[in-house]
């Protein structure tokens, strides 16, 4: 299989610096060594690769952008781009070091106490504890504030009780950092819970169409008792799980423009190897180069829009309605790209031979989680207007 040449339509490497071309090229070859000559195996069956979980720790993926506890303090840029190159290997391989790094390390780094953070993120960055992230409920997805799981002081402990939905790594996790409405003064907190404790069950959903190479779960606390000293002090709140899904959108991003990538180089390959008529290859024909312009064009655009963010990030300066705006984007940008790149290559586009049905796939569900496309319309309406339209 030949080495990916990457898609750089306006010169767009010449934006970055040493660390971030480095960080790019390191993602870039493990997706091309380890993960594309697995990945449709894993998305026939429905698995992870968990082997490739070492692998992941070794290369310093797990918490990238963070600093200490043996993470890899890169910029919040690189991080983008390997974010960006686990994608274009699988919705599901991002999605897991997305939760891992953005939704359980960033907390506990961000808000935990000091002896949570020393407990759990040297065992996450090193791979040997996972992490999974526990908001979204049967009932409640886009509006968490109404969620139903309910934590009661009990002395030194905390019972929990509730249910939540569509968690990636729910059953292979080591801990779940649930987010549950505390009895005693109505404030939403996190709750770092074990695995193996009394109470607390995870279930994998089956039959999904998308996010296949994925593990998704069902998360179910039935009087499950925790320490006190189990939750994170520094945050009360939605501002405290809204601020983990900022992190994992900017993340998200910055993937969808690999997903983008894949799809674009699988359809103009093809176009120029495939002939029709008058034994002209297809990519002659002004249709098909329309197609590959609006992907190019898109792309382009996408890299610029994640680009500048990752400055703002950098230099503390991202709001999280700007988030808002490069996940809408991007992902938006990704499915047409996919949608297109499947129409150049016919019916050859439908089987699994070829990256786009799975991208395809993939990115509906990227398309809905962590802040659906219309929510993320509305987040930007409400800061340009000054009025939200929630409700």
């Amino acid at each position: 299989m030949p080495a990916f040449p990457g898609v750089d339509y306006l010169e767009f490497d010449s934006l970055l610096n040493d660390e971030e071309l480095l960080a790019r090229a390191t993602a870039r070859q493990f997706v091309e060594e380890f993960v594309l000559p697995v990945i449709v195996k894993h998305n026939r069956e429905s698995t992870f690769p968990m082997d490739l979980v070492p692998r992941l720790a070794d290369l310093g993926f797990f918490g990238a952008n963070l600093e200490g506890y043996g993470c890899a303090g890169m910029s919040n840029v690189a991080y983008g781009l390997v974010m960006q190159e686990l994608e274009r290997g699988d919705s599901g391989l991002r999605s897991f070091v997305s939760v891992q790094s953005a939704l359980v390390m960033y907390p506990i780094y961000t808000y935990g106490s000091p002896e949570q953070k020393e407990k759990w993120l040297p065992r996450m960055q090193s791979g040997k504890a996972l992490g999974c992230f526990g908001l979204t409920e049967p009932q409640f997805g886009s509006n968490p504030g109404g969620m139903l799981t309910r934590a009661a002081r009990r002395g030194d402990r905390y019972v929990l009780n509730g249910e939540k939905m569509w968690i990636t790594n729910g059953s292979i996790a080591d801990v779940a950092l649930v987010w549950a409405r505390c009895e005693e003064d109505d404030k939403i907190r996190g709750f770092l819970v074990e695995k193996g404790t009394k109470g607390f069950a995870a279930r994998d959903i089956h039959g999904k169409l998308s996010l296949r190479a994925s593990v998704t779960s069902g998360l179910a606390l039935n009087d499950c008792e925790i320490p006190a000293d189990n939750v994170l002090p520094g945050v009360a709140g939605l501002k405290g799980p809204l601020s983990c899904l900022t992190q994992a959108r900017f993340g998200i991003g910055w993937g969808a423009i690999g997903a983008a990538m894949a799809c674009y180089d699988a359809a103009l390959q093809y176009a120029k190897a495939r002939k029709q008529f008058q034994n002209k290859p297809i990519a002659s024909h002004q249709l098909v180069q329309d197609k590959l312009v609006f992907m190019i064009t898109e792309i382009s655009k996408a890299q610029l829009l994640a680009l500048h963010l990752g400055k703002l990030k950098d230099r503390t300066r991202l709001d999280p309605a700007h988030v808002s705006m490069l996940k809408m984007n991007n992902v938006w940008m990704a499915m047409e790209t996919a949608r297109k790149a499947r129409d150049i290559l016919g019916a050859n586009g439908i089987v699994d031979d070829s990256c786009i049905m799975r991208h395809m796939n993939n990115l509906e569900s990227v398309y809905t989680y962590e802040g659906t496309h219309d929510i993320h319309r509305l987040v930007i309406g409400e800061r340009i207007t000054g009025i939200p339209a929630y409700f």
